[in-house]
């Protein structure tokens, strides 16, 4: 504590705990001078039972303090009647004033930190000894959630079998199971951690379940005899805040783009849980107290393909723009509209030279899920090379998607809300000229998707008794979005779908709800595979 603060911190003290007063002090000088005494009183009890001061040192503080009060109004006593008028009198007529010396408002805030930093720092020892709790711990914020899942899948009987899905050229899926229905208990954990570097730097972690294999879903199926569940990192970025309408974001991190799933929990195009890697750069402007912009400029690695002498594949990549704008009415209600354009780069396939089976092996898909249209990438005139026949398959389409969102949220029930959503999708990166040229085979076009949803309850669930019911329709045809990135409860994942969704969630006490869903999907112009999916969740966060 500097010597400034020092000097103005002794005479407070004695007069915040025995300062005299007099009628003339206005009511908010007083209570000024009252709530610094009271703060001052609960401030020695707190050294004392921290062991910073000892009972002993606090009554002698007392006493000193008392002491200094009577000299002072000794004082005021002599000059009083030094006085040649009455003591009970101003020139005026009015009661005579005792003055209190005005301290600026910019003077007692520094002290007030300034003490307060000096307290806290001491208040990290005890009886002499350091209680071992380090500056940074407050500047970490823990989060986790859990979920308990039950998980039922019911099939059509006039499914396909695994087999026939398999064989197809066009659309190769490999399914284990399409007709025997199936129960299973499920669980999901994420804990992580929010980080406050310095003013303008925030960064985060988070680990999850799931299996390592696929981006897409963090569910674990129990079953004890499995072994031990599968921990991984699926967050790790740094966040920078140079102004307050900008960050800048790099790492792994959440979905940075407007879709709506914050509230129905699903999406068009991407998986609720699937992680982002890359740069990412957010302005959010506001233009008044009802207009603001937003949008997002990115670039995310999908995969590292490293090149050779026989491997000529190129790294694939996303980049991403979308801008949008949302407006906010007196009572809280909101109309939001985004617009998005996602380039993938080097995600289709390229046919092998006859000479050559490796030269493009490295544009195949790393992760799939069903639906895209694919076509065998080696000399299809040997049945083992066709990618029916297990050999390798690319993507048949370029995939450049114009995405529009838009998302209408009615307060004027509040803390009820009617919120409907809707979502289009256009693969424009579909040419069936460029298709046949690089494959050899013509396709159907089949690169457009959309969704319609509706909520009625509390935007999110809370507390005890908060509710929420929804439901939507969702369209999403073969060649509309990569197959492998798409919502993994909506047909078990993938493409080629449509069909409708309900749901129900509903708070069981403060950070604790149940929820339960019903999807039920069908093929659009595949191999015949519907299925219906019903879960019931317990959910807790913290």
């Amino acid at each position: 504590m500097n010597i400034k603060a020092k000097n103005w911190m002794i005479p407070l003290v004695v007069a915040s705990l025995f300062g005299t007063q007099s009628a003339s002090i206005s009511a908010g000088e007083r209570e000024s001078l009252e709530e610094v005494r009271a703060t001052t009183m609960s401030l020695i009890e707190l050294l004392v039972q921290e062991g910073v001061l000892s009972k002993q040192k606090a009554d002698t503080l007392l006493q000193q303090a008392q002491q200094a009060k009577q000299k002072a109004k000794e004082e005021a006593e002599t000059l009083a009647a030094q006085n040649t008028q009455p003591l009970d009198q101003t020139v005026a007529g009015q009661p005579k004033a005792i003055r209190v010396q005005y301290v600026p408002e910019h003077v007692k805030n520094e002290m007030r930190a300034e003490i307060e930093q000096e307290v806290m720092k001491k208040l990290n020892y005890k009886a002499g000894e350091r209680l071992g709790i380090p500056e940074w711990i407050d500047r970490i914020e823990w989060t986790g959630a859990l979920r308990l899942r039950y998980q039922q899948d019911m099939f059509s009987d006039s499914n396909a079998i695994p087999g026939a899905l398999a064989s197809s050229e066009v659309q190769n899926m490999v399914v284990n199971n399409t007709t025997e229905d199936r129960e299973r208990q499920r669980v999901r954990a994420f804990f992580g951690a929010n980080i406050h570097i310095n003013d303008w730097l925030d960064g985060g972690i988070r680990f999850t379940t799931g299996m390592l294999q696929t981006p897409v879903t963090p569910n674990q199926t129990e079953g004890f005899s499995q072994g031990k569940f599968v921990f991984g990192l699926d967050r790790a970025f740094l966040e920078a805040k140079p102004y307050d309408w900008l960050i800048l974001t790099g790492g792994r991190f959440a979905n940075p783009f407007f879709t709506g799933n914050q509230v129905f929990g699903t999406d068009l195009l991407w998986d609720p849980d699937l992680a982002f890697d890359g740069f990412v750069a957010r302005a959010n402007p506001a233009i008044n107290r009802h207009w603001k912009l937003f949008s997002s400029v990115g670039a995310f690695p999908i995969e590292e393909v490293e090149s050779s002498n026989t491997n000529k594949a190129g790294d694939k990549w996303l980049y991403a723009a979308q801008g949008g704008i949302e407006w906010t009415a007196s009572n809280d209600s909101k109309v939001k509209l985004g617009v998005a354009y996602y380039d993938f780069k080097n995600v289709e396939g390229e046919r092998n030279p006859l000479n050559d089976s490796l030269k493009y092996a490295g544009t195949v898909p790393l992760w799939r899920q069903k639906g895209n249209h694919t076509f065998s990438i080696n000399d299809g005139s040997t049945n083992g090379n066709r990618c029916n026949a297990g050999g390798l398959c690319g993507l048949a389409s370029q995939f450049q998607l114009i995405n529009f969102t838009g998302e209408v949220d009615l307060a004027v029930f509040d803390p009820v809300h009617v919120i409907l959503h809707g979502a289009y999708v256009q693969n424009i990166g579909f040419d069936q000229k460029e298709i046949q040229r690089r494959t050899g085979n013509t396709y159907k076009k089949e690169n457009e998707g959309y969704e319609l949803a509706l909520m009625v309850g509390h935007p999110m669930i809370k507390k005890l008794h908060d509710w929420q019911m929804f439901g939507g329709y969702r369209r999403l045809e073969a060649d509309a979005m990569l197959d492998g990135f798409t919502d993994s409860n909506f047909r078990l994942g993938g493409t080629d779908a449509k069909g409708f969704y309900v749901g129900a969630q509903y708070g069981v006490g403060k950070n604790a709800w149940l929820s339960s869903r019903y999807v039920s999907a069908d093929e659009i112009s595949g191999q015949p595979f519907s299925v219906d999916t019903f879960f019931v969740d317990f959910n807790g966060r913290f």
